[in-house]
């Protein structure tokens, strides 16, 4: 016996007689026992279905929720290598950059590199400065690349430089310094055409006004230089012509105003300074006050310079001595053992150039026409005249400019 779709089965309720729906069947006992059956299958299939449809929803959430946690876990490994890679580039701008590229988190193109230099996302502007002044043929390609995200049109030279010398330091090492500045000029005479006859043009000025910079604000240069002797200082380094004296002044009351910001090694933290130093320990020197007085006084030799505080847990110095264009030697000297100091050659009673912080934390001038030490052992003294004596530099600018201007005439 068939049963048509549109038959209505009873069910446990009888229907009314009088229900328009009502279709009269005659049922066996064997087909009402197996509709039941199927009923009941029906319902339990319904709730497998709905159990399953749950579990299916749990999982889905739990599949949700572990992208998440793996795309999270993703990003702070991520973020970890970087911070990683920006310390050990501060450390050695070279294996911080192999270590940004072997995981994948800087492409090795000059391209990439001078980007993330010109970020310069928690690196050390020092560390950017030594890595861009590096003469093999890739930094160079990087410099390039770096100065070419520089935009210098309608600036004059000084406000170019302002924001050239602040996206990094300028390296020690004269050779490293005359790469990068010719870099500039070719990139300032690129964006401003006809602005000068050549880039030595360029180069030259850019080199006066960092002297000029120099001369009228630092507190120990006592001759400041007038307008009319920087002007007398740039005659005929346009190809052998003059600038235009209207130009000279602008240039010079703006550096006058205002000077150039130099970035310190991190911006924030004094101490990544003198993170990896050339030597340090502690030494006594000797005062410069009336009263000669030994000191014991922790050094850091670092950058060309001698700093040096009172206790190991300062986090500035107490003063700074500068090693451009000194010498250094051994000294006797009746109260100390194991002397050296420096000095300058050729000295007629000139200070050395130094600062030092007062106990109300005013950096006043040295009054130092030596600066003595006294180590604790013959050795000790010798390793610290070594590492000075190669840490002395000789200002390079004045040098540089002079070759320049002459290879021009």
């Amino acid at each position: 016996m068939t049963i048509e779709t549109d038959t209505y089965l009873p069910t446990s309720k009888t229907p009314k007689m009088d229900d328009p729906d009502y279709v009269p069947v005659d049922l066996s006992p064997e087909m009402l026992s197996e509709l039941e059956d199927i009923r009941r299958w029906k319902k339990a299939f319904l709730l497998d279905l709905k159990r399953l449809l749950e579990e299916l929803r749990e999982v889905i959430k739990e599949v949700e929720g572990l992208n998440s946690s793996t795309k999270s876990s993703k990003a702070v490994k991520k973020n970890s290598h970087v911070a990683t890679g920006r310390k050990k580039f501060n450390m050695d701008p070279k294996k911080g950059i192999k270590f940004l590229v072997e995981n994948d988190l800087l492409r090795h193109t000059p391209e990439d590199i001078a980007q993330f230099l010109f970020k310069g996302e928690g690196l050390n502007k020092t560390a950017i400065g030594d890595y861009l002044g590096e003469r093999d043929d890739f930094n160079i390609q990087v410099l390039q690349a770096f100065v070419g995200l520089h935009q210098f049109p309608d600036f004059n030279l000084v406000q170019a430089l302002r924001q050239f010398l602040w996206s990094f330091r300028l390296p020690g090492e004269a050779q490293k310094i005359d790469r990068m500045m010719e870099a500039f000029a070719q990139r300032y005479c690129h964006c401003n055409p006809g602005v000068f006859q050549s880039t030595d043009t360029c180069y030259v000025l850019s080199f006066s006004i960092i002297m000029l910079n120099t001369s009228l604000h630092n507190p120990n240069v006592r001759d400041k230089p007038s307008v009319d002797r920087f002007i007398a200082m740039n005659r005929g380094i346009d190809d052998g012509g003059n600038l235009p004296e209207e130009l000279l002044r602008a240039l010079y009351k703006s550096i006058k105003k205002e000077p150039f910001r130099i970035p310190e090694d991190d911006g924030n933290n004094m101490m990544q300074t003198f993170f990896n130093p050339d030597r340090e320990g502690w030494l006594l020197k000797l005062g410069g006050g009336r009263v000669k007085t030994w000191n014991r006084r922790r050094f850091i030799l670092m950058d060309n310079c001698l700093y040096y505080f009172g206790r190991s847990t300062d986090k500035e110095p107490r003063g700074i001595i500068p090693l451009e264009n000194l010498s250094i030697r051994e000294v006797k000297d009746s109260r100390k053992p194991n002397c050296f100091e420096l000095y300058i050659p050729n000295n007629c009673g000139q200070l050395m150039k130094a600062c030092k912080r007062e106990a109300d934390g005013r950096v006043v001038e040295g009054h130092h026409t030596v600066y003595r030490f006294s180590t604790a052992t013959p050795e000790e003294k010798d390793k610290w005249i070594r590492s000075i004596t190669a840490a002395v530099s000789v200002d390079p600018f004045y040098e540089m400019l002079a070759a320049k201007k002459k290879q021009i005439s």
